[in-house]
């Protein structure tokens, strides 16, 4: 009982380090990758906090799941440099014996991977994907920055002010670039505002000016003059926030018996499963043998672990592709992984007792 406390204290210890740099070297990349979209001007300055937070939610179940395996590798492998399963072996126990407190110390982990997999991280991309769908809004209806072009998110249209009042109730000098699939509009006019309807389209009212008309192929061009001309700026809020595989909840998932919809939640699915088949795979993989160097075992797991997730990655990409069942894709790797087990029991367990003998 003290040694299954004293092992449990040693692996939170260990996850909990290795989950810290592991998550430090996420967020570091993740800012980084943010700050050069708001450099870019493709993210607003201001938005880069929120999105970090989505991006964190959502690569939670990964960063768990292999912080809980290596924490698990190191923790046993320390046992072996300090000489620790010496006195394990010699006590008549063998190394199926860390099955029990691997287990009791992994599952509550695997079930919390498996909450986040298959409730928070597609939560956490909708929510960012609707985030960022508001910023693009804000940009294609909002601040009008004098002496700029500005492009909308569609491409479609180029809006150009001179200069804006100093209480910013209208612009002047207007110049707008329309681009439709028969012809091309452009439209100046002296002053112009913006404004809200009550259902929350937005527009750009010009006010005295004129409009040109140009139709590819026809010679000529048309103009129309106006005292007020009112633009509507087309924004996503029209055609809504479009959910993909990833964003959309788990629930819709199972409703929809589609290959792409599939193939997400073999994702899902597969992340808690993958987690506990690597917590057991930890432990023969821990094995360190002093002749051969203490990095041997850390490579040969690094392999595995790399292994396993392409293999995930294919048998989703499989599954994709309507070229096998949903059953099989999720089934065949996390089966074939613990095959693995008793091969490498076997062989850990014969080592040891051979280097035992030999001492």
């Amino acid at each position: 009982m003290i040694f299954q406390r004293a092992v449990r204290r040693e692996f939170a210890h260990s996850t909990a380090g290795v989950f810290i740099a592991l998550f430090a070297i996420m967020v570091t990349t993740q800012l980084i990758r943010l700050l050069n979209e708001a450099a870019q001007g493709d993210v607003d300055p201001g938005a880069v906090v929120a999105l970090l937070g989505f991006a964190s939610l959502n690569y939670l179940p990964p960063l768990l799941s292999l912080s809980l395996f290596v924490a698990i590798l190191l923790s046993i492998s320390r046992s072996y440099r300090d000489s620790e399963m010496v006195v394990w072996f010699s006590a008549g126990l063998s190394l199926r014996a860390w099955v029990r407190p691997v287990l009791t110390f992994a599952l509550p982990l695997v079930f919390t991977i498996g909450a986040l997999s298959l409730l928070l991280s597609p939560w956490a991309l909708s929510q960012s994907a609707e985030y960022r769908g508001k910023l693009s809004n804000r940009k294609d209806a909002g601040q009008i920055s004098p002496g700029t072009f500005q492009e909308s998110s569609a491409g479609d249209r180029v809006v150009f002010v001179e200069a804006v009042a100093e209480d910013t109730s209208h612009v002047r000098n207007v110049f707008v670039s329309e681009t439709e699939p028969e012809r091309l509009r452009v439209t100046m006019a002296r002053t112009g505002h913006q404004e809200t309807a009550a259902n929350g389209d937005r527009f750009i009212v010009l006010e005295n000016g004129r409009r040109y008309e140009l139709e590819p192929g026809v010679v000529g061009f048309r103009i129309l003059e106006y005292a007020r001309y009112a633009v509507r700026l087309e924004t996503r809020e029209a055609d809504g926030i479009k959910q993909t595989p990833k964003s959309m909840p788990t629930l819709e998932l199972l409703a929809l018996n589609l290959p792409r919809y599939r193939a997400e939640l073999l994702w899902r699915v597969g992340m808690p499963l993958s987690a506990a088949v690597l917590a057991l795979l930890a432990i023969p993989l821990s094995f360190v043998n002093p002749r051969a160097g203490r990095s041997a075992n850390m490579l040969l797991a690094i392999l595995v672990y790399v292994i396993y997730n392409n293999l995930l990655s294919i048998s989703q990409g499989w599954v994709a592709n309507d070229q096998v069942s949903f059953a099989v894709g999720v089934l065949v790797v996390h089966l074939m992984m613990l095959f693995l087990l008793p091969f490498l029991f076997y062989h850990r367990i014969a080592v040891s007792s051979f280097m035992r003998l030999g001492r």
